[in-house]
C-alpha cells in the first residue's frame, strides 16, 4: 500500500479504537443497570456502535471537499451522523440478535435488549464522538497551517540573511581585487577567474538553499585560493572532508564567514600571516562538527573578536551564521569560539544530521 494511503488511514485506526473503548463502557454501563448480560449487551453494542462509526467515516472521507479539511461541509456535513446511526441500527441489531441465537438460545425474548435503549445510547454517542472527531480535526488542520506558515517566514528570513552575506564577502574580494589590479595586473586576472568560478558555484546553493558539504569545501577552496593570490606566501590553508562526509547537505556559504574571521582578524594583523585549517568531523552518531582553526594573534588580541573563553563572537558574520543555524535547525545546533592553543582559535559549529521540523 502506497505510503500516503497508510497516513490516510491512520485516522480510521485511530477513530475505530475509541470507538471500541467508547462501546465497552457503553456495554458495562448497561450491564451496571441491569440491562441484560455482558456479552450480549457487548455485542450489540459492537455491532451497534461499529457500523455507526465506519458509515460515519467513510461518507466522511467520501465527501469531503479537500484532504486538509476533515469534515464535507452543509448539508452532506449535517446528515452524516443521522445515515450512519440508521446504518448501525438497521445492521447492527440483526447482528446483535444474531449472536444471541447462537450462544443465548435459552434467553427469552422478554429478556432481551430494548431498541429503544441502544437507539437513545448510539444516537448520543455517535454525536458527542463525531463532534470530538471533527474538533480534533479541524485542530490539527489550523496547527498544520500555523506550522507552514512558520516554516514559510523561517524560508524568507534564511533567505534574507543569505542575501546579506552574498554581497558581504562580494564587497570585500571586489575591493581587494581594486588594490591589487593596481600593483599586480597578473595576479589580479587570477583572482577575477577564481571570484567568477567562486560566484557561479555559490548560485545553483543559493536558490536551492542547501548544498552538499562536499559543494562547501570547494567553495572554501575557490574562497582561500582567492585569498591566497591576495596574501602570498603569509597564508597557508588545508581542507579536510572525510568521503563519507561529503553528500551530507549544509546551507550555503555556512563556513565562509569564519574562514573570513581568522583571515581579518587573526592572519592579517601578523606579519608573518598563518595557516587556516578546516576539517569535518561526525562529534557523535547524530552530529556534524565543522571547525575553523587559525594560528593567528588569537582571541585576546585587540582584533574586534571577544575574549578568549566568552565564546560568544560578535561581528556581522558571526551573527549571521547564528540566526542561520537559529532559522534552520533552531536550539540543535551551535556555534562558538574558544582558544586552543598559544594564538590560535577554533571556530566550531555543530550540526544535526537531520534538520529539525
Amino acid at each position: 500500500m502506497p505510503v500516503m494511503s497508510m497516513f490516510a488511514l491512520a485516522p480510521l485506526f485511530r477513530h475505530a479504537g475509541i470507538t471500541v473503548a467508547a462501546c465497552l463502557l457503553i456495554a458495562a454501563a448497561l450491564t451496571a443497570l441491569g440491562q441484560g448480560l455482558w456479552d450480549v449487551n457487548l455485542a450489540y453494542s459492537l455491532a451497534i456502535g461499529l457500523i455507526s462509526w465506519l458509515s460515519i467515516d467513510l461518507l466522511r472521507l467520501r465527501w469531503r471537499e479537500s484532504d486538509d479539511i476533515p469534515w464535507p461541509r452543509g448539508m452532506r456535513g449535517m446528515a452524516l451522523v443521522p445515515l450512519g446511526i440508521a446504518a448501525g441500527m438497521v445492521l447492527g441489531n440483526p447482528l446483535g440478535l444474531l449472536y444471541v441465537q447462537q450462544f443465548h438460545p435459552e434467553l427469552p425474548a422478554a429478556a432481551r435488549p430494548s431498541l429503544w435503549l441502544p437507539f437513545a445510547i448510539t444516537l448520543a454517542t455517535s454525536i458527542a464522538m463525531s463532534w470530538g472527531f471533527y474538533v480534533v480535526g479541524k485542530s490539527r488542520h489550523l496547527q498544520m497551517l500555523a506550522e507552514q506558515a512558520q516554516r514559510q517566514a523561517a524560508q524568507a528570513r534564511l533567505s534574507l540573511l543569505q542575501a546579506q552575506l552574498e554581497p558581504h564577502m562580494l564587497f570585500n574580494t571586489l575591493a581587494n581585487l581594486r588594490v591589487l589590479i593596481a600593483t599586480d595586473a597578473p595576479r589580479a586576472e587570477q583572482m577575477l577567474d577564481h571570484l567568477i568560478a567562486y560566484l557561479r558555484a555559490t548560485l545553483a546553493g543559493s536558490r536551492s538553499g542547501t548544498h552538499s558539504l562536499a559543494s562547501e569545501f570547494a567553495l572554501l577552496a575557490d574562497y582561500l585560493a582567492l585569498m591566497q593570490i591576495r596574501m602570498g606566501d603569509r597564508l597557508t590553508y588545508s581542507l579536510t572532508l572525510p568521503a563519507d562526509l561529503a553528500e551530507l547537505p549544509v546551507p550555503p556559504l555556512l563556513l565562509q564567514p569564519l574562514v573570513e574571521n581568522s583571515i581579518r582578524h587573526g592572519l592579517e594583523p601578523q606579519l608573518a600571516g598563518g595557516h587556516i585549517a578546516v576539517q569535518a568531523v561526525m562529534q557523535d552518531a547524530s552530529q556534524l562538527l565543522l571547525s575553523v582553526q587559525d594560528n593567528g594573534q588569537g582571541l585576546s588580541a585587540p582584533s574586534g573578536l571577544p575574549p578568549s573563553g566568552s565564546g560568544s563572537g560578535s561581528g556581522f558574520g558571526l551573527a549571521q551564521i547564528r540566526e542561520r543555524l537559529a532559522s534552520r535547525y533552531g536550539s540543535a545546533a551551535s556555534l562558538e569560539l574558544r582558544a586552543d592553543s598559544a594564538g590560535a582559535t577554533r571556530a566550531c559549529i555543530v550540526l544535526p544530521l537531520k534538520p529539525q521540523p
